[in-house]
């Protein structure tokens, strides 16, 4: 048994009534050799990349299954006849998953050789994470203007200024 998805687009102004019967077929050819239906979903009207059969829109179905090659050939055999399909793509997905599956093993045996990281936490000195803004440096832009100069504030006279 392998597993498949299998895409297929209807006319757009098909109604449900129309399109029940055509994945209850795809269904039936799928148990009666022996496969499972996995999932169903109906994605409703998209607008197509580009024109199929004079339209622009059409009804996408997604039928995910197990089955064994055989019955995929007489599943795609009918959807090539059927006047409500436009389109259909069978896709074989069990060696996509396979590969996933052996990669995340790859990764667990990867992670389990490695040592636990040291919690990073933030340290006073790093200039990363400073504990405390550091005043910005004179003439830095957003920096407070300089004090104006001693020599410029109005002397005032004092006893001991006067001798």
């Amino acid at each position: 048994m392998r597993i498949y998805e299998e895409l297929f687009i209807v006319r757009p102004d098909a109604t449900d009534e129309e399109v029940d019967p055509v994945i209850e077929q795809v269904r039936s050819v799928i148990a009666n050799s022996g496969g499972t239906v996995d999932k169903t979903e109906k994605w409703g009207v998209r607008k197509l990349a580009y024109r199929v059969m004079k339209q622009s829109e059409g009804q996408y179905i997604l039928l995910q299954f197990s089955a064994q090659p055989e019955t995929v050939k007489e599943i795609e055999r009918r959807l090539r006849v059927a006047d409500l399909v436009m389109k259909f793509i069978t896709v074989r997905i069990d060696e996509k998953m396979k590969r996933v599956e052996k990669r995340k093993k790859q990764r667990e045996k990867r992670a389990a050789r490695k040592p636990p990281a040291p919690a990073a936490t933030p340290s006073a000195a790093s200039p990363l994470f400073p504990s405390e803004p550091s005043a910005p440096t004179p003439g830095a832009p957003g920096a407070p203007a300089p004090a104006a100069p001693a020599s410029a504030a109005p002397a005032t006279q004092t006893p001991e200024n006067t001798q």
